[in-house]
């Protein structure tokens, strides 16, 4: 029994075909296969009579993991269904690849892309770049910094926005564009592969096996990959002469980051704009995003009809933008909870980024010094006192 199918495959299928796009609704909305109608995976079983017998059924989700489910279900049904290998990411694929075989299209969009940085999103996405850079003196003449490339949204503005910085900037400095490929399944690696072609980003790849590594993890394994990954990241940046490397986080991660410490960790701190390696001397990380908001880079994102790979990691495959446990983990509960209360006030959000630089400690109870020692409001208590 044939139930899977490469999108090539399903291409060159010619027959009258129903196609069934299993994401959910807002993903189907974004983008599909033209013609396809959207039955979302987890209420399939309740749309099997409306599905027809008489020519082939072909279904894309994200990565063909809950596709097949379903089509091992209904093929002894008497229903012709296959599931399209790879998913939905796989015609994104195609599309691109037949794109860069027009060179001149490909320059001609390549050189939009550019441009809505630096125009349509120069408030929003240039200005707040920069200003972070010289804020917090993120980039300093001489350097040479890694922009570490995921392969997401965030991380692939970055690197545009690093190039700009180059074509217009004062910095005399260099920069090199790292993909770390931890054990991507092929369509993910493709995608930011072709992506990064699509952008004239050129990438420098290299190999690690951490998604091997962290496989036997028990419970979850987020942990010590994050740890690996930018432990891997700065290995290769300092093999490679670099200074630095650059991360991806944005203001949102660093609000959600303060009130998770204090929610989940019982804790005051944040997301620093940089700091200084503790195992690779000479060598700094820096988050040159660190004033925009994520809602402007998914605007960029969508203006530009640009398509980047969500969380590569095969752990969370099964469960993308599903009722997954991403969606039940403690970063998605403090996003929804930041949405709540900013309905409530337009200045929540602000006031929990600022709340990181107003400490007063004086009307602090503890705090700790970078070398370890508490500090606590008793032990001078007594000699402040007014007699």
């Amino acid at each position: 029994m044939e139930i899977t199918r490469t999108i090539e495959q399903f291409l060159s299928d010619d027959r009258p075909k129903f196609i069934i796009d299993i994401r959910a609704k807002k993903d189907f909305e974004e983008e599909t296969y033209p013609g396809a109608v959207n039955i979302y995976w987890e209420e399939f079983d309740e749309h099997i009579n409306e599905l027809p017998k008489d020519k082939p059924i072909y279904l894309f989700c994200y990565t063909g993991i809950n596709s097949e489910k379903i089509v091992k279900k209904l093929w002894p049904l008497g229903y012709e269904i296959y599931s399209i290998k790879s998913g939905f990411y796989s015609y994104l694929r195609v599309k691109i690849e037949e794109f860069m075989e027009d060179e001149q299209a490909a320059r001609e969009r390549c050189a939009d892309i550019e441009r809505s940085i630096i125009k349509k999103f120069r408030k929003e996405i240039w200005r707040k770049f920069t200003k972070a850079i010289n804020e917090y003196e993120l980039i300093k003449d001489g350097d040479k910094i890694a922009v570490c490339i995921s392969g997401g949204k965030d991380s692939m503005l970055m690197a545009k926005l690093f190039q700009e910085l180059a074509r217009h900037g004062k910095h005399n400095f260099e920069v090199v564009f790292l993909v770390m490929n931890p054990g991507y399944n092929n369509i993910n690696y493709k995608t930011i592969i072709n992506n990064a072609r699509l952008l004239n980003v050129p990438v420098q790849v290299f190999e690690s096996d951490i998604f091997n590594v962290v496989a036997d993890i028990p419970q979850s394994p987020c942990y010590l990959c994050a740890r690996m990954r930018r432990g891997y990241l700065y290995s290769k940046a300092q093999e490679l002469g670099c200074n630095k490397i650059a991360l991806g986080h944005h203001y949102d991660d660093v609000i959600e980051t303060i009130l998770m410490g204090m929610l989940y960790g019982g804790q005051v701190q944040t997301m620093m704009p940089k700091l200084h390696s503790t195992n690779f001397e000479g060598m700094e990380l820096i988050r040159p995003l660190y004033f925009i908001r994520e809602e402007d880079i998914i605007h960029w994102m969508n203006y530009n009809n640009l398509h980047f790979i969500r969380c590569a990691c095969r752990f969370t495959e099964y469960s993308v933008t599903s009722a997954s446990s991403e969606e039940n983990s403690k970063r998605k509960e403090i996003k929804a909870l930041i949405k709540e209360l900013s309905q409530k006030s337009p200045y929540i959000e602000a006031n929990i980024f600022k709340s990181v630089e107003n400490v007063n400690l004086n009307t602090v109870v503890a705090y700790k010094t970078a070398d370890g020692k508490k500090h606590h409001f008793l032990d001078e208590y007594d000699s402040k006192s007014v007699k």
